[in-house]
């Protein structure tokens, strides 16, 4: 049995964490769009730092992406 969070179809908080088996899912995409707006995409450079293996949240990766893409 694997304690692996479900990327697909898991309920994605602020205090999820990345984990190995992180996946960019449509269930992440629609987690992103909420806490960061419609502007929100996936990058080559911002999907490479979200794997980079350092431990962090969604909260984290929301955060970063609005640090990189603040708005108008």
């Amino acid at each position: 049995m694997s304690d692996a969070f479900d990327w697909h179809g898991g309920r994605i908080t602020r205090h999820t964490l990345v984990d190995a088996a992180y996946r960019n899912t449509r269930n992440v995409r629609r987690f992103m769009l909420a806490q960061c707006g419609a502007s929100f995409r996936f990058d080559r450079d911002f999907m490479a730092w979200i794997r980079n293996g350092e431990r962090k949240t969604m909260g984290e990766v929301a955060e970063e992406w609005l640090g990189r893409h603040p708005p108008p």
